[in-house]
């Protein structure tokens, strides 16, 4: 599985890193989704960071229907742990200006 990676264009990256990681912080999402809309590099992170943000929500929802099945505990916790982990990494992509996609989600378009 290889991962992708796109060229930004280095202001359009210096003007929007911080739209970009906010990308990852959960509902924040919206922030970049709306305040920097003209960025690819922006909207390239609030795309990845609104398939984790929805992924999360389905995550929570499942763990609220499943909460009394002990079984499902472990798989939920590691599911959560696994969001963050690639939130990090997105964090961590957008801080250094790149766009590369992150691992199993990367792949998907929300946002054209």
């Amino acid at each position: 599985m290889s991962q992708e990676n796109f060229t930004a264009d280095p202001q359009d990256v210096q003007a929007n890193k911080v739209m970009a990681i906010l990308a990852y912080f959960g509902i924040l999402v919206l922030v970049p989704l709306f305040a920097a809309k003209e960025s690819p590099f922006a909207r390239f992170h609030a795309n990845q960071g609104l398939i984790l943000c929805i992924i999360w929500f389905v995550i929570l929802l499942a763990s609220m229907v499943l909460t009394f099945v002990s079984p499902f505990f472990g798989i939920i916790s590691l599911l959560n742990i696994v969001i963050l982990v690639f939130a990090i990494i997105g964090i961590i992509n957008a801080a250094k200006g790149e766009m590369k996609e992150l691992p199993l989600v990367g792949k998907f378009r929300i946002i054209k």
